[in-house]
């Protein structure tokens, strides 16, 4: 009598070329992988104007989910899109367990990661401004001023500056 195989699936990450992480994904999943492209709402500058799109959250690298003994994962590497599957000793290399999956509970109806609220952020927090004319930059927050707004300390030409900006505009870091 023999044993039926459990089915041991693990998401692994896989790095794309700069930009490509969409196409990536497209042509893993037209050969039947499972994957996920975590992103997030970005505000872009180019120009002289401002627009906001979703971007991949890490970028240059998705996830693919596997079961090393079952799929055939050597293809991974030679789709468009994609520079390799990460690996260690000639093997992918899982990516930590519970990782993806706190990631995907993380997803709104958008798509996109949820964004953080008001009652998510404490006094001292890192946070990255996502949109707005100071998108990508790096401050802490000093505290909530309402249900939808949040004043950070912005770091400018040395000196703490306050700012009110809405919450959708701030990523936690």
């Amino acid at each position: 009598m023999t044993a039926a195989r459990v089915e041991v699936s693990h998401w692994f990450l896989v790095q794309t070329q700069a930009g490509r992480e969409l196409v990536a994904e497209q042509h893993l999943q037209r050969q039947a992988y499972a994957t996920f492209l975590p992103s997030t709402w970005r505000s872009i500058r180019h120009a002289r104007k401002i627009r906001t799109e979703r971007t991949a959250f890490f970028p240059g690298y998705l996830f693919v989910r596997l079961d090393l003994e079952r799929d055939r994962w050597r293809p991974i590497d030679g789709t468009t899109g994609v520079v390799q599957i990460v690996k260690a000793s000639g093997r992918p290399l899982a990516a930590p367990e519970g990782l993806v999956e706190a990631l995907v509970a993380l997803v709104d109806t958008d798509g996109a990661l949820r964004r953080i609220g008001v009652a998510d952020l404490s006094c001292g927090d890192r946070v990255r401004l996502i949109r707005g004319p100071f998108a990508d930059q790096l401050a802490s927050v000093e505290r909530a001023s309402g249900p939808e707004r949040v004043r950070i300390l912005l770091t400018m030409m040395g000196q703490k500056v306050p700012v009110e900006v809405s919450r959708h505009d701030l990523a936690l870091i």
